[in-house]
């Protein structure tokens, strides 16, 4: 009797152990970070110290994909005012922005800004380099899309309608004879 308890004791630890044992080993998805919108957030170099940190970075382009406005938050935690600079082909901004302050570039409160000759259409992503303070700068792949969303609308340089027919359902035609 003692060999039934024994075998049966073991053969539930081997199937508890089969059971869970994988969830252990195998990498928890929930750990990787992401940006869970349509943006991206830039990371901080990784000398650190960067004033400046960029969140939820997006360019509305254009339907020709030659100019696009930039929208993100532009977060200064620290108690100096501090620049940002940015590259893409041979194109430069520069933004200011104040300490103790957040930019939200393309809100209510700050317009875009607007980044001329980004030669790419939407769908793609541009290469941007960000650079802030005395640190070296980073280089981000900032999604570029159109202003088919409605919360992108009036992103659109210039104020023009993005052409979203793309976006239109349409019936598949019914097959005659069917199966």
């Amino acid at each position: 009797m003692n060999s039934r308890i024994l075998a049966s004791l073991s053969l539930g630890a081997v199937v508890l152990l089969s059971a869970t044992g994988c969830a252990s080993l195998t990498h928890q998805a929930t750990t990787i970070p992401y940006s869970p919108s349509d943006g991206v957030n830039v990371p901080a170099p990784e000398s650190g110290g960067a004033p400046v940190q960029i969140r939820n970075a997006v360019i509305i382009a254009d339907a020709q994909g030659e100019d696009g406005n930039l929208a993100a938050a532009l977060v200064n935690a620290t108690d100096q005012s501090a620049t940002l600079n940015l590259e893409w082909g041979e194109e430069t901004a520069t933004v200011r922005v104040p300490a103790g302050e957040t930019i939200s570039l393309g809100s209510q409160d700050d317009e875009p800004l607007l980044l001329e000759g980004i030669d790419t259409e939407a769908g793609a992503t541009l290469s941007v380099y960000f650079q802030s303070g005395d640190t070296e700068g980073v280089i981000a792949e900032v999604p570029v899309l159109d202003g088919c969303l409605e919360h992108f609308a009036d992103l659109v340089p210039g104020g023009a309608q993005s052409d979203c027919s793309h976006l239109e359902h349409t019936e598949a035609p019914a097959e005659e004879g069917g199966h």
